[in-house]
């Protein structure tokens, strides 16, 4: 069986590169490099809900792709970077960071800025094919804010954001006719510095994983059933090893779920290259509870700006591992509770090894 993902770049020039995993010779290929705007290099891509339509985080500007076949993807739109009116401009350090696309109806698309000027979450309409059309909102947080990743619930009723400037976890009410968003409220970290990233919840709603960046740690939160607001268990797992080098500047990446929702994998990188990142996998309860932290493995480098884990859609047997270090990608199995390599790319091109999103 054939398996084909899209990845991205941090850095221009802009490209969207196909690669193919056939899982049963375990082999990786390059298969389309498809060039898109110079400036627009996509840092963080996601599907939409039916996988017709590629939606990316491209420094200055959201943007929006149909996809026809994994060697067809067609640009569609491009918007600038909603909020702040210095974000835009070429001479600030604002970029657009993280994109997340509604699975129900309405199908928005919510993007975030990030460094300087990124006091605001974006809201994006889309036409019936998918496409981007317009910038239909732009939600002021506070002037420190940078939210990172975003999950919703499982109804898709309410969004939950790591904002790592503002140090807590916005929670925000989706309209369902319109795909604009309410403020509820925000929850703060845990830890004065723990500048929570990213964000996972479980299958069930009742259970939120945050992932502290520069506190190098998961952290679980339960939802509350009358506010719908996160707080926090006092349960926290580590993910990087105790005694390392706290000069080599770890920071902890992502969190996803896998397939069947048993099974939880988070990341760290370094900010230095002569030292490794690391996977963690952590076994889950029924209930959505973590039940054990099960392994935590270093990766091959220190990571980069990525060391992205991207667990696929249709089974738990396969997880994606990018790195912009050195510019590859590869495919890992998860069986018996291991990890195993079993397929590595190298891609020699700038900025190489965002997230890798799993087309078929």
């Amino acid at each position: 069986m054939l398996h084909h993902l899209m990845i991205g770049t941090w850095t221009p020039p802009g490209a969207i590169f196909t690669v193919v995993f056939d899982d049963e010779r375990l082999t990786l290929e390059l298969v389309k490099k498809t060039e898109i705007a110079h400036e627009e290099s996509i840092s963080w891509m996601t599907f939409d809900h039916a996988k017709k339509n590629i939606y990316g985080a491209a420094r200055k500007a959201f943007s929006s792709f149909s996809v026809a076949s994994p060697v067809e993807i067609t640009h569609y739109a491009s918007h600038p970077i909603g909020g702040h009116p210095q974000a835009q401009r070429s001479d600030t350090n604002t970029r657009a960071i993280f994109i997340l696309a509604a699975k129900k109806p309405p199908y928005s698309v919510y993007g975030n800025p990030f460094y300087n000027h990124a006091g605001y979450l974006n809201v994006f309409s889309t036409n019936e094919s998918g496409g981007m059309e317009k910038n239909i909102q732009n939600i002021e947080l506070v002037p420190e804010a940078g939210i990172h990743g975003m999950v919703f619930d499982p109804t898709e009723d309410y969004l939950y954001s790591a904002d790592m400037g503002a140090n807590c976890v916005w929670c925000h009410k989706k309209d369902k006719k319109t795909g604009e968003l309410e403020l509820v409220g925000k929850t703060e970290a845990p830890g004065p510095k723990d500048h929570p990233r990213w964000v996972e919840m479980h299958a069930g709603g009742k259970y939120l994983y945050v992932l502290m960046e520069a506190g190098n740690r998961l952290a679980v939160y339960v939802i509350d059933e009358r506010t719908h607001m996160p707080v926090f268990t006092h349960h926290t797992y580590p993910l990087i090893p105790p005694g390392v080098d706290p000069t080599k500047k770890y920071r902890a990446d992502v969190v996803f779920l896998s397939h069947s929702k048993k099974y939880l994998f988070a990341t760290a990188r370094s900010n230095h290259n002569d030292v490794t990142g690391y996977i963690s996998a952590f076994a889950l309860n029924e209930s959505g509870s973590i039940a054990r932290h099960i392994c935590m493995n270093p990766t091959p480098t220190s990571g980069g700006h990525s060391n992205a884990v991207s667990p696929c859609d249709f089974s738990d047997e396969w997880l994606a591992l990018t790195d912009d270090q050195e510019g590859f990608v590869e495919i890992y199995r998860w069986k018996d509770e291991f990890l195993a390599r079993v397929a590595h790319l190298d891609i020699k091109e700038p900025g190489f090894g965002m997230n890798a999103i799993w087309y078929d």
